[in-house]
């Protein structure tokens, strides 16, 4: 018995070492080629923009207006939609589909293209009840700001791979 608790023990000491070996990390924040980035083509209460604010100021990229930036990122398309997947034969709605979609692109200030326009797409399922509507409603608010805040991980790790000229 003790035998094998010792084969654990050096097996458990040995995992730490041999990921270690094979190059595992954890990702931590992006690194930008630049340090100015300006927002531009947003709806004035974009549930994205707001969460792209609150993202880029824990990072060490400043928001600035179009004028003094070295990167814009502009907006052309994003939506939030919800859309009816399965219902009973009653009607009622079993399941919903929520998408969210974004279409940007990357320019510098004399508007070289960094990036084309590039499209993130992002879906989830939510099944529903009647009799669970108020937890389903907050359950649905908890899925799209989690759509919202992979959408943004998912923008920054583009940005962080642009180079400006």
């Amino acid at each position: 018995m003790s035998s094998r608790r010792t084969l654990l023990r050096l097996a458990a000491l040995a995992l730490p070492g041999a990921l270690a070996g094979c190059g595992f990390a954890l990702r931590g924040a992006p690194s930008f080629s630049f340090e100015r980035l300006a927002l531009a083509g947003f709806t004035p209460r974009s549930p994205l923009a707001e969460a792209l604010r609150v993202h880029v100021a824990r990072l060490p990229l400043r928001l600035v207006e179009p004028a003094q930036a070295q990167v814009l990122l502009h907006m052309e398309r994003e939506s939030h939609t919800k859309t009816s997947v399965a219902s009973t034969a009653a009607g009622q709605v079993r399941e919903w589909q929520l998408l969210l979609e974004a279409e940007f692109r990357l320019s510098s200030p004399n508007d070289d293209v960094l990036l084309p326009r590039t499209a993130l797409r992002l879906t989830r399922d939510l099944s529903t009840t009647e009799a669970q509507a108020l937890a389903k409603e907050q359950e649905e608010a908890n899925l799209r700001r989690a759509m919202t805040q992979e959408a943004v991980g998912m923008l920054m790790r583009r940005l962080a791979a642009v180079r400006p000229r």
